[in-house]
C-alpha cells in the first residue's frame, strides 16, 4: 500500500529507482514505455512486441558477479542446483569457482571474468534468481523467503514437467524472467518511429561482429561464419563484457540482446520454454527479430544466459512521474 511521503522522501525513492539502487548487487536497468504499442505483425500474426505497461529491463544481461553474489547468499548446500560445475570446468564456462563442501559452499569469480554475462543456467535458475530480486536480495537457504517464492511459486519445482507447470507469474510480481513481448519490444520496437528494427542494435542491416574502440555502432558478439569459424573473441573468454559495444544498444539502450548469450523468456514454444537473441558461437541470422528458439528449462548449457525485467508497483510508477514532473519544472525554472 502507498503511505504518504514527504517531497523528500518521494525524491529518495525517485533517485533510487532511476539508479537502480538495490540492497546488494544493482541491477542496472532501463524504462521501456509507450504502453499499447502494437506488436510487429511482420512474420507472423498475432506478433511480438506488443506491451501495453510501462515497465523496466535489464539493461544488460545477468553478469557471472551478480550470480556469484546470489550463490553466495542462498547456495551454502545448494539445495535446488543453483551452481553447475561446468561454469568453471568447462572450456565455454563462466569461471564461476565453488570452495568447500555442503553446507559449507563458497563461490568466487575473477575479475576479468565478473563483468561477463553468466552461462549453464537454466529456465528454473533463472526463476529462483528473479525470486530472490523480488525478495529484497536475502541470505539464507533456499526456501519460500529466498528462491522457492516470490514473482514464480517454484516450492522445489526441478523436473520439466514441474517448471513448465508454472504458467504465470504470480499477483504482484516485480522481477522476473521477460515475458516474450516484453523481451522484443525492448530489442527491436523505436517508439520515435513506431517501427520495429530487424536487428536489436537499432538497424536493419546485418550487424558486424567487431570489437572496436569506440564502437562504430551496429555491432554484436556472435560467429560470424563462412566457412569457417569468426569469433568476435576467442579462448578464453568468447562473450564479451556486457555493453562493451557500447554505441550498438537497441532504441531502448539494452545491450547485447543479439549475441552473447541465448537469453530466456517466459514463452512455451512447443513443449519448452522460449530463448531469443543467439549466442557468441551463433551466425547473424539468429539475431533476427523473427528468430525462436526453445530449450528444455532444466537444460544448463554453455550457450544459454538470461537477463531479468521488473514492473514497478503501481505506487512506484506514481512517484517516478512525480518526480520526473519535479525535474521538468526545475529545468523549466
Amino acid at each position: 500500500m502507498c503511505k504518504c511521503m514527504t517531497i523528500a522522501a518521494v525524491a529518495a525513492v525517485v533517485l533510487a529507482c532511476v539508479t537502480g539502487a538495490q540492497a546488494d548487487i544493482v541491477m542496472e536497468t532501463v524504462t521501456v514505455g509507450n504502453p499499447g504499442n502494437a506488436a510487429d505483425t511482420r512474420y507472423e500474426t498475432p506478433g511480438y512486441g506488443g506491451v501495453d505497461y510501462v515497465y523496466n529491463i535489464g539493461k544488460y544481461e545477468v553478469t557471472a558477479g551478480q550470480y556469484t553474489e546470489f550463490l553466495n547468499a542462498v547456495a551454502d548446500d545448494d539445495t535446488y542446483g543453483l551452481y553447475n560445475t561446468a561454469m568453471s570446468s568447462d572450456s565455454f564456462g563462466c569461471m564461476i569457482e565453488r570452495s568447500g563442501s555442503s553446507p559449507n559452499y563458497t563461490y568466487s569469480v575473477a575479475g576479468d571474468w565478473a563483468n561477463r554475462p553468466v552461462n549453464y543456467v537454466s529456465w528454473g535458475d533463472s526463476a529462483r534468481f528473479s525470486n530472490w530480486l523480488h525478495n529484497d536480495q536475502p541470505t539464507g537457504a533456499q526456501g519460500l523467503g529466498t528462491t522457492e517464492d516470490g514473482s514464480y511459486f517454484l516450492k522445489g519445482a526441478m523436473t520439466d514437467p514441474e517448471l513448465m507447470a508454472i504458467d504465470h507469474r504470480e499477483s504482484g510480481a516485480t522481477w522476473a524472467i521477460p515475458t516474450e513481448d516484453e523481451w522484443y519490444k525492448a530489442a527491436y520496437y523505436d517508439s520515435a518511429g513506431g517501427v520495429y528494427y530487424d536487428y536489436p542494435t537499432s538497424s536493419d542491416s546485418v550487424p558486424s561482429n567487431d570489437l572496436i574502440d569506440p564502437d562504430p555502432g551496429n555491432n554484436a558478439t556472435f560467429n560470424a561464419w563462412d566457412g569457417v569459424d569468426d569469433f568476435t573473441i576467442g579462448s578464453p573468454y568468447w562473450r564479451t563484457e556486457v555493453g562493451a559495444h557500447e554505441n550498438s544498444d537497441s532504441p531502448y539502450g539494452t545491450f547485447d540482446q543479439g549475441g552473447n548469450v541465448w537469453e530466456w523468456n517466459e514463452a512455451i514454444i512447443g513443449s519448452w520454454r522460449g530463448e531469443r537473441g543467439a549466442s557468441f558461437e551463433n551466425h547473424n541470422d539468429s539475431l533476427l527479430a523473427w528468430y525462436r528458439y526453445n530449450n528444455p528449462p532444466t537444460i544448463e548449457y554453455g550457450l544459454n544466459g538470461f537477463r531479468v525485467s521488473e514492473v514497478p508497483e503501481p505506487c512506484t510508477l506514481g512517484l517516478l512521474s512525480l518526480g520526473a514532473l519535479m525535474l521538468f519544472k526545475r529545468r523549466r525554472s
